[in-house]
């Protein structure tokens, strides 16, 4: 059957959408533990109907895209962990089928309207799993670095997500390599960096960030996620102006990661009376990053009139 839902770009042009919470802290509050290297991935071969339960609750609380699993799911990831290429690849496709049977579930209780699924593309640093997706410069060229991605991003494209999420991008080179990556892949992208003050981590300018994506056809929106709320401000503002495209934003709690201790400290800022600001300011596609639950999305969603 031919799905008559508008697609998520032309959805985002009708008015903005809400994006889902944190899947990781979701997961962790129904008790896994997800100290391991592949983090929330681990549980897309052990315990898949927890991810789809994960998704379920979001989509329940008024989210209309779900992410899925694969944020630190690669290749060379599982291959660590003895899973070979072709079990790796059928992973990475699970991600998206559990998604979709989530937004299957949420509808079937209820839930109106079309729901999205995003197919998760960590930066390089997440494979590594030693906080240096917060930093940025791993030392590889651009074709290096797109090398890595590609195999991956064909096979999420693959699996029919509505769109590939190019997420928690610390540094405009690898922003470079994603968008060289996508191409001829036949699915919409959208590139997500992560910022800290003004800056992309690796400390580049956000205006000369945002503009690697300005004439990529194939990227429909372009943000910010995994920084602390009152960074995405002006970003929304710059990604607006530096690109013309809508715009992705989805911060954190506020607390913050201590990468060594790999543990939450501080206080949660997550307001979502910031939501109007963000969307007056060119805003399409809205939710939050690490320690943003299902309650703080609904709020999102209340805001929005969704």
């Amino acid at each position: 059957m031919v799905s008559t839902s508008p697609s998520l770009a032309e959805a985002l042009a009708a008015g903005p959408l809400v994006l889902d919470g944190g899947l990781s802290n979701q997961l962790e509050a129904a008790g896994h533990d997800l100290s391991d290297a592949l983090w929330s991935a681990r549980l897309l071969a052990e315990e898949p109907e927890a991810v789809v339960r994960a998704h379920q609750a979001y989509y329940e609380a008024g989210a209309q895209v779900a992410i899925t699993a694969s944020y630190q799911a690669t290749f060379e990831g599982f291959a660590r962990r003895g899973i070979g290429t072709r079990q790796a690849a059928e992973l990475l496709g699970r991600s998206v089928e559990l998604a979709r049977e989530a937004a299957g579930r949420a509808r079937a209780g209820g839930v109106a309207g079309p729901l999205y699924v995003a197919a998760s593309a960590g930066p390089y640093g997440a494979m590594l799993a030693d906080g240096s997706e917060y930093r940025g410069r791993y030392g590889l060229s651009v074709a290096e670095l797109e090398r890595f991605h590609r195999p991956r991003l064909e096979v999420l494209a693959a699996a029919r997500p509505d769109v590939l999420a190019l997420e928690t991008v610390p540094d405009a080179d690898e922003a470079r390599a994603l968008l060289r990556a996508v191409r001829g892949l036949g699915v919409p992208a959208y590139l997500s960096y992560s910022v800290a003050e003004g800056s992309t981590r690796a400390g580049q300018p956000l205006a000369e960030a945002f503009a690697v994506a300005a004439e990529a056809d194939e990227v429909i929106a372009v943000g910010v996620n995994c920084c602390a709320p009152q960074d995405a401000d002006g970003a929304v503002r710059s990604a607006a102006r530096r690109t013309g495209k809508p715009v992705v934003v989805y911060p954190n709690s506020g607390e913050s990661w201590d990468a060594g201790a790999r543990a939450w400290g501080g206080s949660a800022a997550f307001d979502a009376e910031r939501v109007a600001a963000w969307a007056a300011d060119g805003a399409a596609l809205i939710g939050g990053c690490c320690r943003v639950g299902p309650e703080a999305i609904a709020a999102v969603a209340a805001a929005l009139g969704r």
